[in-house]
């Protein structure tokens, strides 16, 4: 089975997505067989490298005096899946990237791991993951060499890669974050209840 994932890093349901996910991936049959695909998919790639406000100050434009209970319902869906989604410290930055980071990692079996210090940096810590130092400092963490990734960041290995991930979404139907295609079928939600991703996964089904 091939599981592309479309996701970016800013979004929170991504985090609460990629949790589930592992949840179901955990109990399916074919484990081993299951080839897993991140897919990049810039949500502001009008953002710059500096952070500006909050990902909650950026709610409360987005959704007025209901922002405070979707931004509590976020958290509360997060706290359950063992997250701590700290939307008052997270900044949205370019995330074009910590995209890159994440395809060199693939090359070396580490996408995943990758993806998650990328997530947990922002969401909890409220990192910068635009900034260089900290992509560095996280690519190290999972796995990669560091001279490796330094040289990738200086240049624009893996650009064209990302880029191709946003064409291939839109030619797949993709319209949000996070979303699933499973070998090649019309594009899902990937933040589901995991018994609805299991079924999903069920090649009988």
């Amino acid at each position: 089975m091939k599981l592309e994932i479309y996701a970016d890093v800013l979004c929170p349901w991504c985090y609460i997505g990629k949790r589930r996910l592992s949840r179901a991936l955990a109990g399916h049959p074919a484990r081993d067989g299951v080839e897993v695909i991140w897919r990049g998919h810039e949500l502001a790639p009008e953002e710059g490298r500096t952070p500006g406000p909050t990902a909650a100050e950026a709610m409360a434009g987005w959704w007025g005096e209901q922002a405070p209970a979707r931004v509590a319902h976020i958290r509360a869906l997060g706290a359950a899946e063992g997250l701590e989604l700290n939307l008052h410290l997270a900044r949205p930055v370019n995330t074009f990237d910590a995209h890159r980071l994440v395809k060199l990692a693939a090359d070396h079996g580490r996408a995943d791991e990758v993806m998650e210090a990328l997530l947990y940096a922002y969401h909890t810590e409220g990192l910068n993951v635009a900034d260089e130092q900290v992509l560095r400092r996280l690519g190290g963490a999972a796995g990669l060499d560091d001279d490796e990734v330094s040289a990738v960041l200086a240049g624009d290995a893996y650009a064209d890669q990302v880029r191709a991930d946003r064409r291939r979404g839109a030619e797949n139907g993709v319209t949000g974050v996070p979303s699933l295609v499973i070998d090649g079928r019309p594009p899902v939600s990937g933040v589901q209840p995991v018994a609805d991703l299991r079924r999903l996964l069920d090649p009988t089904g």
